[in-house]
């Protein structure tokens, strides 16, 4: 039975790091600037950011958009197939917000 034969197991490799389901979560009301998002996680690091919207990016959930400017500005995204993590993002995030009140 090959590793990727379970769909929780799929899904999971594709969002169950700590800072990925935080990153899609921010973008779900829209695009951020680089350096927006990153603020929205402030316990992240440069290099982790940057590791996991690359990564993010190469899995199509998420689009980067350089524009020509100086300094450069960029801009991320939810892709068509990282917006159809809305339902389960915003079911994390009820589950935490009644959870942590009890």
């Amino acid at each position: 039975m090959k590793e990727n034969s379970c769909p929780l197991n799929y899904t999971m490799n594709l969002i169950g790091t700590k800072w990925k389901p935080l990153i899609l979560f921010h973008l779900l009301e829209g695009g951020l600037r680089s350096g927006i998002l990153q603020k929205k996680i402030p316990e992240i690091s440069n290099k982790m950011f940057t590791q996991t919207v690359r990564d993010l990016e190469k899995d199509g959930l998420i689009s980067r958009k350089v524009f020509p400017v100086v300094p450069p500005k960029v801009e991320y995204r939810l892709t068509t197939r990282g917006k159809s993590l809305e339902n389960i993002l915003r079911s994390l995030d009820k589950w935490g917000l009644e959870d942590c009140q009890n």
